[in-house]
């Protein structure tokens, strides 16, 4: 069965935006850090320095720190899909949908004090993907 790569460009798309995020997050933190004049050593163990760093540096990296976490299962379920025969249009949708609300995630999380709106984003993508893990499962099962 050929694999639809198509239907994994929306995990490109995340890995891309991921990559976005490292950047902004060393763009923004290294300059915090010597502005603050923290000695890079003493700031080996996450959180020990976040009391000196200003809370938009701090919401950077907490949100690179945010897509290592849920979205390892988005990339775990679409590449279960694509080479199991589970990468249709729905699933494409779905799967774009997920990537799209996690970028509007991460500049809600960075540019707004609002954490309502950055937790309704977060319930919005996480249906996306509660979707695609259903959607496989019924497929599993009935296929």
């Amino acid at each position: 069965m050929p694999i639809n790569v198509e239907f994994l460009y929306p995990v490109l798309a995340l890995v891309a935006w991921t990559l976005v995020m490292w950047l902004w997050m060393y763009a923004t933190r290294i300059p915090a850090m010597q502005k603050a004049q923290i000695n890079p050593d003493d700031a080996r163990h996450p959180g020990t320095y976040t009391d000196r760093m200003p809370p938009n540096v701090r919401a950077v990296a907490d949100n690179y720190n945010h897509l290592h976490e849920q979205p390892t299962v988005f990339y775990a379920l679409m590449f279960f899909a694509a080479l199991t025969g589970g990468a249709d249009n729905l699933a494409t949708y779905a799967a774009w949908a997920y990537v799209g609300l996690r970028v509007v995630h991460s500049f809600v999380q960075i540019l707004s004090p609002k954490v309502v709106q950055r937790f309704a984003m977060f319930v919005l993508s996480s249906l996306c993907l509660f979707f695609l893990a259903g959607k496989e499962v019924v497929r599993v099962l009935t296929g």
